[in-house]
């Protein structure tokens, strides 16, 4: 996520998940440390003109959750759990994190096989070593170097590095060409309301436009508007890409929900993707949940990328301010990702 006052990239897990007074009407866009030391210095909200105070029970967590994230952004008197964390961080180790926020550590061994290192993330973080796409300063770390087991020093693999984790949803074949992008949400608890599914579409990092309610103009890429299941309570946008009829220079689309009037998708229960070829309409080939949308304005929920020739669906699951008045926010976020060289 961005941090749009110190204009920063950060993982999630380094912004509040709710705002620092219950009075602020507005999603939680500034990261734990701009919040605290803003609430520190002027005593009230960094994002609204809500007081604010050192005293009250949320910046208290907040200092707690920061305490957790980083020890060394306070300095506490020495206990023996201190040095417990001081003798961990003194071993090598690298960092495996994912988009969403959620991470590993694993000691570092430069003769680790990446092959290992993904089963080690399998029970770490649950997704299947064929579905991990690993990288390492823009570059994929895959098992293999010709018919050898790859290890973390074939790819020059540092201590105390961080390596991305990205998950590969489906591998498109060939064949495949009309495909569906099912966008779904659970209507809120008290009537149904909309969310806005978008695609943005890029050549390379070079921004080539976007499709959503109101836009449906690209080549390949059509959107249905509204579709409201009211039986089931659950409102839809599909998005039908037809991948030979993309032009030539494409190869990444970006697709995200967002809420056009509400302030974040909180109330929106469990926004969700299916992927489908359009010839099998009933036959799901892969699907992805984001089960706590939290006070977020967007989620880029994933993207289809053409990497070696071959199309990918990527989960992301990566929250971002922006909506469909303005997508600046979601660009920026897409931007950092595209830069990473993660999809």
């Amino acid at each position: 996520m961005y941090c749009e006052l110190c204009k920063t990239r950060k993982l999630r897990r380094e912004f509040p998940s709710d705002t620092i007074t219950e009075e602020c009407e507005h999603a939680p866009l500034h990261c734990l440390r701009c919040v605290t030391k803003h609430v520190q210095t002027f005593h009230k909200c960094s994002q609204c003109p809500q007081a604010a105070s050192t005293s009250h029970q949320r910046y208290l967590d907040y200092l707690a959750t920061l305490e957790n994230l980083f020890p060394k952004y306070t300095a506490p008197a020495a206990t023996p759990e201190n040095v417990a964390s001081a003798s961990l961080e003194s071993n090598k180790t690298i960092s495996v994190v994912m988009l969403g926020g959620d991470s590993t550590v694993v000691e570092y061994q430069p003769y680790l096989t990446i092959q290992d290192l993904k089963n080690y993330i399998q029970v770490k973080l649950g997704p299947v070593p064929q579905k991990q796409r690993l990288l390492y300063n823009e570059q994929e770390l895959k098992t293999h170097s010709g018919s050898k087991l790859a290890k973390l020093q074939d790819y020059a693999v540092q201590p105390f590095s961080t390596l991305h984790l990205i998950v590969v949803l489906y591998e498109i074949n060939e064949s495949l060409d009309h495909t569906i992008f099912d966008l779904f949400w659970g209507y809120p608890s008290k009537g149904c309301d909309y969310l806005d599914a978008s695609v943005l579409i890029y050549s390379g990092k070079s921004f080539q436009g976007l499709v959503d309610f109101n836009d449906g103009d690209f080549s390949g890429v059509s959107h249905s508007g509204d579709v409201m299941d009211h039986a089931n309570s659950l409102g839809h946008h599909t998005i039908d890409v037809k991948l030979k009829s993309l032009p030539s220079s494409v190869d990444k689309l970006f697709f995200t929900l967002s809420a056009w009037d509400s302030p974040n998708i909180s109330k929106f229960k469990n926004p969700s993707l299916r992927f489908f070829d359009a010839k099998e309409p009933d036959k799901q080939l892969c699907s992805d949940q984001m089960q706590n949308a939290a006070y977020s304005q967007a989620i880029i929920m994933c993207s289809l990328s053409k990497i070696d020739g071959a199309w990918k669906v990527f989960s992301l699951r990566t929250l971002s301010a922006g909506n469909a008045k303005d997508y600046s926010s979601l660009q920026q976020n897409i931007n950092g990702i595209i830069s990473q060289g993660l999809c």
